[in-house]
Parts: C-alpha cells; structure tokens; sequence
C-alpha cells in the first residue's frame, strides 16, 4: 500500500474520516442492509495513529508503530491491535489470554468492550480481533457475545465480523441467525474473501438438513457438549445438555421399540411409533420408520429429500479435484450444483471451483 504524503491528501483524509467516525458512533437500531466496504490500510493507518496519538503514545512509540503498519503478512486488523498494545498495556494481557490455547477459556467479556466511553474505532475493532481469537479456539460463547455488541458497519474487516459470527452461530445451532447471517456476508460484502463465502455456502447447505429431534441433532448436541469439555466447562449448562441428550436417546429407543412390536403384530403407526400398546393401523409399517439422516439427493428413492446438495460432497470432490480430467471436473460440477435452487449458493460452489482449477492447473 503506498503511503500518505502531502498535507493536503491529511487534510482530506482527516475529514473523510471525521465523517466516517462519526457515522459509525451511532448505532443502528435494528438491520441494516447494503454493500459493506472494507476501508483502504491508509485509511486504517491514518485512524490508529489519530488513536495512538489522543492516547499519548504516538510521539514516543512512533518507531514501533511505523514497524507494525509496515510488515506486509500481517492482516490490517492485526496491525491495529498491535497499535492498541502499543498504547495500552493491558490490551496485550487480553489478546494474548484470548489467544493462547492453554490459558482457561474467559467466561465475561473483558470491560474496555464494554465501556461507552471509549472510542467507537477502538471497542469495535478490539471486538472484532477478541471475538477472532475466542473463535479459532472453539469458544463460540463468548465471540458471539463480544460480536452481538457490535456491528458489521462498526469494523473495518465487515468479512471478517460476519464470517465468525455465522461460525459461531452455526456451532451453537443457533439455525435462524446463522442463515441469517450467512446471507448479509453473502450479499452485502461482494469483497469477502471466497474461502469465507466457501465455508459460509457449507454450513448453509449443513443447516438446510437440521432437524430438531433426529439422530443428527443430538449428534451435534453431542460435539458441543465434548467441545465444552474440552474447554473444562462441565458446569451446569453442560450437565443440562447432557441430560437433554440421554432424555432424547430414551425417546428414540422407545419409539423404535414400539416400532418393532407394532410391525410384530401386523400393522402400524401413524404417529412416529409412538401408538400406545397394541395400537395398530392399517398401511405399510415401513413408511412410519424414519430416517435418521436426510436423503441426500433429490432424484431418486420416494422424492422427499431436501433437494440440496451435500456439504461432506463438496468436500470430497474439492480433495481430489486436481486429480479429475476436464470432463469429469465437468460432471461433477453440474452434479454438486443442479439441486442448488437459490443463485447464491450456486455461484459459491462455481466460483470456487473455478479458482480451485485455477490454483491446481498453475493458471
């Protein structure tokens, strides 16, 4: 990025930014829709020296602040807390307990995210590096939390903020907010990176098959409660998790059990297996025995698959895609994305595909 030079392109720059500061105090008092734009690094740069500066520190860390902003592998959010550590010694102290994975996982949300009187480029921003780090170590509680007192218009990575919010919304199965989510990264912020909007197009297509009582659903009840054991969170909502899990698993034996004995005797249930003992019903027994995974494709077997494609596919074939010829690239393309209905989604899975060919062929 080539650097500021000139008082007049300060001065402009100065004033651009008051606006854009100002603007970004207000908070929205619901939705907000739109093209989200990621600011230029000097933008950036110039508004971290301004907070450095108000903060005392700019004039006597000037040399350390000049080394950060120009070391090109690190992510423009990661300079500016690098600035934040600069000026603020317990910032460190927070980003590195949020950061290392040995350290115990936080419980509340550190107080300077909390205070409103802080600057609104400082809170959002430490926010969103806070929320990153808890989200890379699995603690999708509180990067949600830390996320949720934010907003997308707030940050200068609006890619970034969205993306591990849908995260962590979608590995505490929180469906409607994800989806919802998922869609603002999708539509509002053509600039996302495409493995965001890759991973973002997964779990939608994971979440297209959810089901509240099924198999799968305490099978993902399950990985969070082992994540939050991993996390040496056995407390009280983990027990009750737990507890939530072996109450379903006795319900699904049940259920399968009068199953069993309503086809023994000949006839069968309307109502899940549930009919009480020696309740029989005319019809064919096997119609009344679910599933405990969707059907996967929507050609095919009695037609009530979800008509989607499968995430765990698209995996599978971006494996070995390097491997496939140009014909069988086509194939596969055309079946991963002809049960796609929604346009989005589609252009996802083609976009990346097209990238990952052009990755794989050295192009």
């Amino acid at each position: 990025m080539r650097r500021l030079s000139g008082l007049c392109w300060v001065a402009v720059l100065a004033a651009s930014l008051g606006v854009t500061a100002q603007a970004a105090e207000k908070k929205p008092t619901g939705p907000v829709f739109g093209t989200l734009t990621t600011p230029a690094e000097a933008a950036v740069r110039f508004q971290a020296a301004n907070w450095l500066r108000e903060a005392g520190k700019y004039e006597s860390q000037r040399a350390q602040f000049d080394q950060i902003w120009n070391r090109k592998e690190l992510q423009t959010i990661d300079k500016v807390v690098a600035t934040f550590e600069l000026g603020d010694p317990t910032i460190k102290q927070v980003m590195d307990e949020a950061r290392d994975p040995q350290a115990p996982a936080p419980t509340s949300i550190p107080a300077a995210l909390k205070d409103s009187k802080k600057p609104i480029f400082f809170r959002a921003n430490l926010g969103l590096a806070y929320a990153k780090a808890l989200s890379n170590r699995k603690v999708y509680e509180e990067a949600l939390a830390t996320l949720n007192l934010l907003k997308a218009e707030q940050v200068i990575d609006p890619a970034t903020y969205l993306f591990h919010k849908a995260v962590a919304e979608h590995a505490l199965m929180k469906k409607k907010e994800a989806e919802d989510t998922i869609t603002r990264l999708l539509d509002d912020v053509p600039t996302a990176p495409e493995r965001y909007k890759m991973v973002a197009a997964l779990m939608h297509f994971d979440m297209v098959a959810w089901q509240d009582k099924d198999l799968g659903a305490i099978g993902r009840k399950m990985d969070n409660i082992q994540r939050r054991l991993d996390l040496a969170r056995g407390g009280k909502q983990t027990q009750k998790m737990q507890k939530e899990v072996v109450a379903r698993l006795d319900e699904i034996i049940k259920e399968l059990e009068n199953q069993a004995k309503n086809q023994s005797q000949g006839g069968s249930c309307p109502n899940g297996g549930n009919c009480p003992s020696g309740g029989q019903q005319d019809g064919n027994p096997s119609d009344n025995i679910k599933s405990s995974s969707p059907q996967k494709d929507s050609k095919g077997g009695n037609g009530k698959g979800p008509g989607q494609v499968d995430a765990k596919k698209i995996k599978e074939v971006a494996e070995v895609w390097g491997k496939l010829p140009e014909k069988e690239r086509a194939k596969a393309m055309l079946e991963l994305t002809r049960d796609i209905k929604d346009p989005r989604y589609r252009k996802v899975v083609e976009d990346y595909f097209k990238q990952l060919s052009r990755q794989v062929d050295g192009k």
